[in-house]
């Protein structure tokens, strides 16, 4: 997959953008790419989503597009180290850099064998050694071709620990924490074995017999991992999937002389008989980051198809109107197909609850709790007002999908280990009786607690948001601004929509701060993924919410709220409070400054109509810079308060 032309000693570039632009010139020139700029952007995008750079000063950039001809890859031996690479190790200096090149088409084949292949080889220091060493091309060829050596030799193990790895993207990480726990093993005379569970699916899947002969099992996972009942009876170590790069051995130690637990058949989870059991908020963190990563897919299709019809009918002037039904049946085919468009987009957007309370009951409970967890963000999603022909239903939005997931997986877990049944009925456990009992749960908890309990708020909200409707322009717009910034298209947001609407139409008091609450939270929390590494040095959002973090930007201009739901999902302490502050201040900010917007149009193609335009993007970049830096700086120090830094 390279060439001695495709490797370079000794570059003098003092810039991870000057790196990579020269290695795609390498490609270019060698007939790998029909396009570098195209390829050049692929990479460059791919670059935004999660750290390239490793440890021991290592990068591995890459890229997948139409542009490249063949699977290649070219490298750089830098002639002084480039310090400010974004790397897992934070103190790494990168000094060699692989930039892969991979067609589009061998995008879940060829990418992931090259990029784990990489980065297991490379884990090895002698490996490395022999690479960094390297007088020429040609010599750098040969190391490169070196097998571990270490790994063919017949040892005696006394001891078999099989490992279970998968990150929240599902590439770099999952594979080389499986590396370093194999290559600890090996140091302690353990046999490890691990199955992957990657963007690829069940990589080296443990069978039954190996299962029978393990002594014990390590989760190194950031999301719930896939089939973990089949270690039924095995002693377990739960961790996170970066932690066997710090301590793989002691990990190993732990899950054969103090494990957390031991994997019951049934719930997958630590037996009760007096082990040691999973944090319960480490449980709920983790069972909440499953059902973010599964829901962002369903965020991210539901704003594109939105998006589509709204930009497709800006030439027209429609992009306001093109959701009314009259579309429904217009002579206009294009028109007509904008319309459904639009529509689909928010039908996606009802499954986006359902779907995230499902895997995070799925995450506590495995596959009996997805049912009930499903129902759960249906509930929460208002879908049983749609179905019940009740119009005015307040639906419970994310805090609702939050409570009834969570409740959903935690009734399903208490019931698939609590009862037990003759081999001759268990069949109905887990077709019957669980789902049954489950979904009644939710559905009492939800009509006697959820949908009382936010209705409630809803009506509060009313009366708070009415009774200020005496007082001054700043405090008027303070109290709308952050019941709109409150949940982002839930009950409260619409409360506060339906009274600051009705005040605009009546001509008492403008929409400005209705419509610069619903974009500055999607903006904000999009812009501090983006500059998080700038600000304080490092990361400190995980790969998911990046991914999560650009497509809320664009929902954001396009006034689409929900993209920036899966962060107040994820840590709804940190964020709602931000999210509020942020909007009180940008829209107190416009309206001091003499921003007045009479028209519910918080997109972009809205912004035209603002008296003071000047005064309105002051605002808005008051609001979306506090929320940005608020994040960032919090979530930095709540990293280095646990000595991650």
């Amino acid at each position: 997959m390279t060439r001695a032309e495709l490797i370079h000693f000794d570059m003098k570039a003092s810039t991870k953008e000057a790196v990579i632009e020269s290695l795609v010139d390498a490609l270019f020139e060698n007939g790998i790419l029909r396009s570098k700029e195209e390829y050049l952007h692929a990479v460059l995008e791919r670059e935004k989503v999660s750290p390239t750079g490793l440890e021991a000063g290592l990068a591995i950039p890459h890229g997948k597009s139409t542009a490249v001809k063949e699977a290649a890859f070219a490298v750089a031996r830098l002639h002084e180290p480039i310090n400010n690479w974004e790397s897992i190790d934070p103190t790494n200096q990168v000094k060699l850099v692989f930039l892969l090149a991979i067609p589009d088409a061998e995008a879940g084949s060829t990418h992931l064998k090259v990029l784990s292949e990489l980065s297991t080889r490379l884990m090895n220091p002698t490996y490395l050694e022999g690479l960094m060493n390297a007088k020429s091309p040609q010599e750098f060829m040969m190391a490169l071709d070196e097998t571990d050596q270490e790994k063919n030799i017949e040892m005696e193990f006394e001891k078999t620990v099989l490992a279970v790895t998968a990150c929240a993207a599902g590439i770099a990480h999952t594979y080389m924490a499986a590396e370093a726990l194999e290559k600890a093993g090996r140091e302690m005379g353990v046999r490890v074995l691990t199955e992957k569970q990657g963007a690829n699916g069940l990589e080296d899947q443990h069978s039954k017999a190996l299962i029978r002969e393990a002594d014990a099992v390590i989760f190194a996972t950031d999301i719930a991992p896939k089939g973990k009942e089949r270690f039924n009876g095995l002693p377990f170590v739960q961790t996170r999937v970066a932690d066997p790069l710090k301590n793989a051995k002691g990990l190993l130690q732990k899950a054969l002389n103090s494990p957390d637990g031991v994997v019951s058949a049934e719930a997958g989870e630590a037996s009760a008989a007096g082990e040691k059991k999973q944090g319960f908020m480490a449980e709920m963190a983790q069972a909440v980051m499953t059902g973010i990563s599964y829901m962002i897919p369903v965020i991210v299709a539901a704003g594109l198809m939105m998006g589509l019809a709204k930009l497709g009918s800006m030439p027209f002037g429609l992009v306001n109107e093109i959701g009314d039904p009259k579309y429904a049946t217009s002579p206009n085919e294009f028109f007509k197909i904008l319309h459904f468009l639009d529509a689909f987009g928010g039908l996606i957007f009802k499954f986006m609850y359902p779907v995230f309370a499902a895997f995070v009951a799925y995450a506590l409970a495995d596959r009996v709790g997805l049912v009930s967890g499903f129902i759960g963000g249906a509930f929460a999603g208002g879908l049983h007002y749609t179905f019940w022909g009740i119009t005015d239903g307040v639906p419970s939005g994310f805090l609702g999908a939050l409570i009834l997931g969570l409740t959903a997986g935690y009734v399903s877990k208490f019931l698939n280990e609590k009862i037990k049944l003759s081999k001759n009925l268990a069949a109905m456990k887990p077709m019957l009786i669980i789902p049954a009992v489950s979904v009644l749960s939710i559905f009492l908890l939800n009509f006697y607690v959820v949908d009382p309990v936010f209705g409630g708020l809803n009506v509060l909200l009313r009366h708070w948001i009415e009774s200020a409707q005496g007082s001054g322009q700043v405090v008027l717009a303070s109290v709308i601004a952050a019941a709109t910034a409150f949940d982002l298209g839930g009950p409260i947001n619409k409360a506060a929509g339906a009274i600051a609407i009705g005040l605009a139409a009546d001509h008492v008091y403008p929409l400005t701060a209705r419509v610069l609450a619903i974009v500055i939270p999607p903006i904000g929390l999009g812009l501090a993924t983006v500059i998080d590494k700038y600000v304080v040095g490092r990361r400190v959002f995980d790969a998911n919410l990046r991914v999560t973090g650009n497509t809320s930007i664009l929902l954001g201009f396009i006034a689409i709220s929900e993209g920036a739901i899966p962060f107040m999902l994820r840590n709804p302490l940190i964020v709602i409070p931000i999210n509020i502050i942020g909007a009180m201040l940008g829209s107190s900010v416009a309206v001091l400054l003499g921003a007045v917007q009479w028209y519910p149009l918080p997109a972009v193609w809205g912004w035209p109509l603002v008296e003071n335009l000047w005064a309105y993007l002051i605002g808005l970049a008051a609001g979306v810079l506090f929320i940005a830096f608020a994040n960032i700086f919090i979530r930095f120090g709540i990293i280095k308060r646990k000595g991650e830094v």
